[in-house]
């Protein structure tokens, strides 16, 4: 369950997809939104914008909590109808034609991660615009993501899979350490590991066997991986027909804190025109047509190392985070993002045409997403770090799951983020500013009070002059996180 806090009336015009939820549109044509979770229920309200009927469709993987997981703006949508998936595609398909009666379906597009499998078998037997099924295997799986840009002769990183630690054991005594190990499915960092052993390489495996039914699919497995050392970009894509057009280019600020090492703490959008940007959209776009994704959007992870750009995983649809970069996209473009502009890519071919090849240089506004860190944990009593960022000057949007009585935990993960505000201001220097105040708000543990206090890092927060510093708690060895909990 999520809250989203607009700044005021005036800013309307950035947050179109509030206007379109709760409209129950009948045009006579369906669009079906498969796991319309996290950004997927901003996908499926903008086809209710543009007047279709929308079906949701629920797959197996997907969890009953992740079903309800969607921005607070989108929850008044109602659907035509709700049909689950079924033991066959086949049969999945059918249910879904009977839902929509004698209206055409004219589109299926992936919500969620975890509808990704689903969507490119049940567009390809409804017959509509598909990226279809490919040949080389699951193109979610991210171990078929590396062997095809290997294939293709683009730098892919070092791996082996497996489901047993004899698979892999091989590969791991070979490795320089430190390695990562991450489910082969999933998204949102759930699961990745830096591990600096192979004793510790070797318990982080066996968890991840035990427990990767949060995010992931129904095949698990593990990936170990050569450490890619350098920046992680985002290069998000937008195609029909194989052409690709780019939406943005990001950067994410992860550090290493609550004994985790790659925790989100924002993501900034990069000049189409830098350095950086011409090299990674040409590759990503390798990336695209090595494993056939020729229609809808894609949200690509690339790491930037000495020898040039590395795909970290490709995910085959929107980008996530519940859509909270969405009016930040759009200001920076002028107008438009990659929700509206991957429906776009399935429904209005003359729109998808008239989008540029990639955003603007320079950028329309100054303005970053900041994610919000949690160095403390309790029963939320009182969020008066939420009523100061509110107030700041570069203040647009806060979205969060947390509220009065909420249980916060420590952050190790985008899933245990408390929060995302988006911050845009004609002065650079004051985003800059605020963000500093934001992060000086999450170092003094003051976003929340708790009842009984809280607790710190497994210390109990008596009193302001108790309260570790937060160098030691981002430096603090004596705790062994996992980014699952």
């Amino acid at each position: 369950q999520a809250t989203f806090w607009p700044k005021r009336a005036s800013a309307d015009s950035l947050f179109t997809i509030t206007s379109l939820c709760g409209n129950v549109a009948m045009a006579g044509q369906v669009v079906v939104v498969v796991d319309p979770a996290s950004t997927g229920g901003c996908v499926a309200a903008e086809a209710v914008k543009r007047g279709y009927s929308v079906i949701a469709a629920w797959g197996t993987e997907i969890t009953p909590e992740e079903r309800l997981h969607v921005p607070s703006v989108c929850k008044s949508i109602r659907y035509h109808a709700e049909v689950e998936q079924l033991s066959t595609i086949p049969e999945t398909a059918t249910a879904v034609k009977t839902a929509a009666g004698d209206m055409p379906i004219v589109a299926c597009i992936v919500g969620a991660e975890t509808g990704v499998t689903l969507a490119d078998h049940l567009s390809a037997e409804l017959q509509v615009r598909t990226n279809g099924i490919f040949h080389g295997g699951d193109r979610r799986n991210k171990s078929v993501q590396q062997r095809a840009v290997k294939a293709a002769g683009l730098r892919a990183v070092r791996e082996a899979l497996g489901t047993t630690w004899d698979e892999v054991a091989a590969f791991v005594d070979e490795e320089p350490f430190p390695i990562v190990l991450k489910p082969v499915e999933g998204g949102g960092s759930f699961g990745v590991k830096l591990c600096t052993t192979k004793e510790e390489a070797k318990v982080h495996f066996q968890l991840l066997m035990d427990s990767q039914r949060k995010c992931s699919a129904q095949g698990a497995a593990v990936l170990c991986q050569e450490f890619l050392k350098g920046k992680e970009y985002v290069v998000d894509h937008v195609s029909r027909d194989g052409v690709h057009k780019c939406m943005m280019v990001w950067v994410y600020d992860k550090r290493a804190v609550n004994g985790a090492a790659f925790v989100y703490h924002g993501m900034l959008p990069v000049d189409s025109e830098s350095a950086e940007a011409k090299v990674l959209i040409p590759y990503v776009r390798g990336v695209l047509d090595a494993l056939q994704i020729t229609n809808g959007a894609s949200h690509g992870e690339v790491m930037m190392t000495e020898s040039g750009p590395c795909l970290v995983e490709m995910n085959c649809r929107a980008h996530g985070g519940d859509g909270t970069w969405m009016p930040l996209a759009r200001a920076l473009t002028g107008g438009y993002c990659q929700v509206d502009a991957g429906a776009d890519s399935f429904v209005d071919s003359a729109a998808f045409a008239a989008l540029p090849d990639k955003p603007p240089s320079p950028f329309k506004a100054a303005g970053q997403e900041v994610m919000l860190v949690s160095f403390s944990k309790g029963k939320v009593t009182a969020m008066p770090g939420f009523e100061k960022i509110k107030a700041l000057p570069s203040f647009v949007c806060l979205e969060t799951g947390v509220d009065i009585g909420s249980q916060v935990e420590y952050t190790v993960d985008l899933f245990t983020n408390v929060g995302s505000c988006i911050l845009m201001h004609q002065d650079s220097a004051q985003v800059a500013k605020d963000i500093e105040t934001i992060r000086q708000l999450e170092k003094d543990c003051e976003l929340f009070e708790y009842e009984g206090h809280g607790v710190v890092l497994s210390r109990p927060r008596t009193s302001s002059e108790t309260k570790p510093k937060y160098e030691d708690l981002v430096n603090e060895s004596s705790y062994s996180w996992c980014v699952l909990m």
